[in-house]
């Protein structure tokens, strides 16, 4: 075991920023400022107390001929090790000259190695890559076969010690003793730790530590990590799934805001960039009560029948998402705020209007769902409970789309329900595949050129969209014990939107399906019932986002300038992850500036109280 100053030591040296910090010491300060630990003790010991022999011994030089013979193995076996090594001085060394003509391809992976740019890359360097697991491996098995050469080798040539060594190993085992030969090493080093009464100082607890060396946080480890409140609400939907409502709770608050990821996503997206650059914490530092939404579609799979099948688990569509999952989790928030503040101010006076205000930020495929669950509680005449929508560059319009996934749409739209019979959604499934994916994310940080290759292949990849791939596989939601997946319902109703041009519900394929569930003998179009939608949107595209171009959601635009929506659009030079996954002050400031257009709502006292007032001031007036 170690001791506790260097736990301490070892903690510190992972917390703080390893290039900036001059390791080369004096002994003698070392002496006066720290408490020794046991192998300082053993550094600074005199000589006297380790009685070895220095004199050189005939098996010694056998043993060093026997080294030189294997020498070509013991190359050959690190050379796999010496070319990842060269491969990340190279990597370095391109990404630290200034005036490297490459530097502007690793732009976007080099914004992620910045404290600004992502705060749980601090906490994520704790981890080992695949690399350097096998780096470290390979150290271990080739020193473990070259002692064990040299000490087989000493045990044939020098038999009477090995006799020796033997004797005292089996005459101490019955005491519980093991000495070792005293001709070797004799050596007693008395351990020095920090007590309870000095404990050792940490800037605070993370809980990173996890089997294999991943990164498994959640949502709440990052908020609780950085000092925020947290609170879950576990919500269960009206088809039995249950979903996991996360609040950073302000419970006095009479505005309140409802975060909502898209693809492939959690609530983790809105926090990951830590206290300065995420729209989670933002919101709360500007006053709102925060909810952050987590869809249907983790492998965990939540649902109120514990042995559900896989399949009839991922079966699901777009529709679901925005009829059955967010009516169910703002259901939620407005029982809980309603509550809360009827208890802050019980002489409020009760009626028909909502006590707060509701605003509401989403992301891709989130966009959709909520303008999905809006327009449709307005054909519903059901209250939505929203006062203000923005959208970050949202789905609904997909007829321009990339290379690759056009190919996929017209692949999955005749084929989508045969797949899914088959593949019922797009996971990585084991838990082994899952660490494998956690460590070599971690291998693109840590190998600058590696990760630069992986971020260039991923960009063109998807029509040269500039988002920060490699930075987004790094994040803790996508770990060994669970992560978001895709339906390949999901898949088949997107397909059917670029298909039919239009932002329409799921077409179950015939009309007496469609007749039991829209009324009518095809799906319900969306775009022809913007003119109900009766709060403020504001959208939001990315002139370099190829996954939803700035032209799609401009078809939101001019649909609903026609239907005399009360909408603003705004564009920025950002790629499509970067809204959420990368710290952008630009974007955050202005989703911020809209989402502050939410006035909170007003106190309203009692109709009696009021009464009592108004009596009090005629009897002074009189």
């Amino acid at each position: 075991g170690v001791s506790s100053f260097n736990q301490f030591i070892h903690e510190l040296s992972l917390e703080s920023d390893t290039s900036s910090i001059d390791y080369s010491s004096d002994d003698s300060n070392l002496d006066e400022t720290y408490p020794a630990s046991p192998s300082s003790h053993g550094s600074r010991s005199p000589r006297t107390s380790f009685p070895i022999n220095n004199a050189w011994h005939w098996t010694d030089l056998m043993a060093c001929i026997l080294s030189l013979i294997l020498l070509p193995a013991r190359l050959l076996l690190w050379m796999p090790f010496l070319v990842f090594r060269l491969l990340n001085i190279w990597g370095s060394k391109t990404s630290s000259d200034p005036g490297n003509p490459h530097l502007r391809n690793f732009h976007s992976f080099r914004n992620m190695h910045t404290t600004k740019d992502h705060v749980v890359n601090r906490s994520i360097d704790r981890r080992r890559g695949v690399v350097e697991d096998l780096h470290l491996a390979i150290e271990i098995f080739i020193e473990a076969i070259f002692d064990m050469l040299h000490k087989t080798v000493h045990c044939v040539l020098s038999p009477s010690s090995a006799f020796r060594i033997f004797r005292k190993l089996f005459s101490s085992a019955s005491a519980g003793v093991k000495d070792v030969d005293n001709d070797v090493l004799n050596a007693s080093i008395p351990p020095v730790t920090l007590g309870d009464k000095d404990p050792a100082p940490t800037e605070r607890n993370p809980t990173l530590h996890h089997a294999l060396n991943t990164d498994a946080r959640t949502c709440k480890d990052i908020i609780t990590e950085l000092g925020y409140p947290y609170e879950a609400i576990h919500v269960t939907t009206a088809d039995g799934y249950i979903l996991l409502l996360e609040r950073i709770p302000r419970c006095d608050a009479r505005k309140a805001v409802y975060l909502q990821h898209g693809i492939f996503d959690s609530s983790v997206g809105w926090v990951s960039n830590g206290v300065v650059g995420s729209s989670a914490f933002a919101a709360y530092d500007q006053g709102y009560d925060v909810f952050l939404g987590n869809l249907r579609g983790l492998v965990s799979r939540g649902h109120v029948d514990k042995n559900i099948p896989s399949r009839k688990y991922w079966w699901f569509t777009v529709n679901e998402l925005g009829t059955k999952d967010v009516p169910a989790m703002i259901e939620k928030i407005h029982e809980i705020k309603t509550d809360e503040l009827k208890m802050i101010q019980p002489d409020e006076e009760t009626n028909d209007e909502q006590p707060y205000k509701l605003g509401a930020i989403a992301h891709s495929l989130g966009g959709a769902v909520m303008l999905m669950y809006t327009v449709t509680r307005l054909i519903e005449q059901k209250p939505h409970r929203l006062s203000r929508l923005t959208l970050l560059s949202p789905a609904g319009f997909h007829d321009e789309t990339i290379f690759i996934l056009t190919v996929a749409h017209y692949f999955v739209v005749p084929l989508g329900p045969i797949l899914a019979f088959f593949v019922p959604a797009l996971y990585i499934p084991t838990r082994f595949f899952r660490m494998l994916f956690n460590k070599l994310a971690r291998d693109f940080h840590n190998y600058p050129a590696l990760g630069g290759l992986i971020q260039t292949v991923l960009s063109y990849t998807f029509g040269g969209d500039s988002s920060n791939w490699v930075g987004v596989m790094g994040l803790p939601h996508y770990n060994m014990d669970d992560m978001p997946g895709l339906s390949l319902g999901v898949i088949h109703h997107l397909a059917q939107v670029k298909w039919k041009g239009k932002f329409v519900m799921y077409d179950y394929g015939n009309a007496s399906a469609n007749m039991k569930a829209y009324g009518s003998p095809v799906p319900i179009d969306l775009g022809e019932y913007y003119s109900l939608i009766d709060i403020p949107i504001d959208l939001i595209a990315g002139r370099k986002d190829k996954i939803i171009s700035a032209a799609m959601v401009t078809r939101h635009y001019k649909l609903m300038k026609d239907a005399s929506v009360n909408v603003s659009y705004k564009e920025f030079e950002y790629g499509h992850l970067d809204f959420t996954k990368s710290n952008q002050e630009d974007i955050l400031a202005y989703v911020m500036s809209r989402l502050l257009l939410v006035e909170p709502a007003l106190k309203h006292q009692s109709s009696q109280k009021k009464t009592l007032k108004l009596k009090k001031k005629g009897q002074a007036s009189s």
